[in-house]
């Protein structure tokens, strides 16, 4: 490269005609998957007081969500329940339900926009009292009998409609378990999206407030992964592809862009990043105290997670951020 002044890298940046011409990121709204809470409450909306802007929906709202999602060109919603507390217990049996809260909730919203790709969440986190992902005895997550739960849940989701299975649980042989299942129960198209490098992390508050689990009983150091170790994300993700895995997630999104390019290089295959309810809330939380421009950081972390290598954001942005980029 020539240096300065026969260089001048301020040219390209000179006029928005030429910064257009010269962008080496495009983010569209085919880049974005919407997250939501889904309720079996009476109401049709319930505000979620730690994430400003986010609401709970019931099953009614939620096949409007995806209506929107098909008009705003957004390709998929991934769906978390939150449910009545007195449904829960030890093991999660409520998620096993075929008439439960998510598989209505997949029915009604397959119903309203076929267009729209469906992705559960596979997880007991929202349907155990003690707001763990799996059985737990004497305080230890039981890893078997809990994959063979995530198995059943799998089968009565993808009965429901389901388009995309997204094991975010991280217990070790689940997606193989799940895969196989798939397989002898014929269906051979369904969709595995593996949480493969999902982090022990702070920023997951919000959302456990959002399903109702924030009283959970420890941590989930054990079955999560520590976040300072980038190599152990590499062979999670690489057991996952082996086991049957179409397409994996690095959760959380922004404190881990150097694990979604590791991924994306050393794998190629499609790689999707969670901007989880921790990174929405402080940008939102920001935003209305008037500290940040809102709107400006919103679409700024969209872009870093497509520059890093991302080819798509799980993010409750999505309908506002979808909405800007049609304008």
């Amino acid at each position: 490269m020539a240096f300065f002044p026969n260089t001048r890298l301020r040219r390209t940046r000179s006029q928005p005609w030429i910064r257009d011409l010269v962008r080496e990121t495009h983010l569209t709204p085919h880049d974005l998957i919407w997250t939501i809470v889904v309720s079996d409450s009476a109401d049709p909306i319930e505000p979620v007081a730690a994430m400003p802007g986010t609401v709970r929906m019931n099953v009614a709202e939620a096949a409007k969500a995806a209506r929107r999602a098909r008009d705003l060109g957004i390709p998929a919603i991934a769906v978390f329940p939150h449910i009545d507390p007195a449904l829960k217990d030890g093991s999660g049996t409520e998620a096993l339900n075929p008439d439960g809260l998510v598989m209505r909730a997949v029915k009604a919203m397959k119903d309203a926009a076929p267009e729209v790709g469906i992705i559960c969440d596979v997880a007991l986190d929202p349907f155990t009292d003690h707001g763990h992902d799996g059985v737990m005895e004497k305080g230890v997550i039981l890893n078997d009998a809990t994959v063979d739960l995530l198995v059943q849940q799998s089968l009565a989701q993808v009965e429901a409609g389901c388009d995309v299975l997204a094991p975010s649980d991280m217990m070790d042989g689940r997606i193989g378990a799940i895969r196989n299942a798939l397989e002898e129960a014929g269906h051979t198209d369904t969709l595995i999206l593996s949480y493969a490098a999902k982090y022990a992390s702070g920023f997951y508050g919000p959302y456990r407030s959002a399903i109702g689990s924030a009283k959970l009983q420890g941590d989930k150091k054990t079955y999560q992964m520590d976040p300072a170790n980038s190599d152990e994300a590499l062979r999670e993700v690489a057991m996952d592809i082996e086991e049957g895995a179409d397409m994996v997630m690095v959760k959380p999104g922004l404190p881990y862009l150097d694990i979604v390019t590791r991924v994306k290089e050393a794998f190629g295959v499609p790689t999707y990043a969670f901007q989880v309810s921790g990174e929405y809330a402080m940008i939102m939380a920001a935003a209305q105290n008037g500290w940040i421009d809102g709107e400006r950081v919103m679409m700024e972390t969209l872009t870093c997670f497509k520059r890093a290598g991302a080819d798509g954001v799980l993010t409750y942005f999505a309908p506002m951020a979808a909405e800007i980029l049609g304008e």
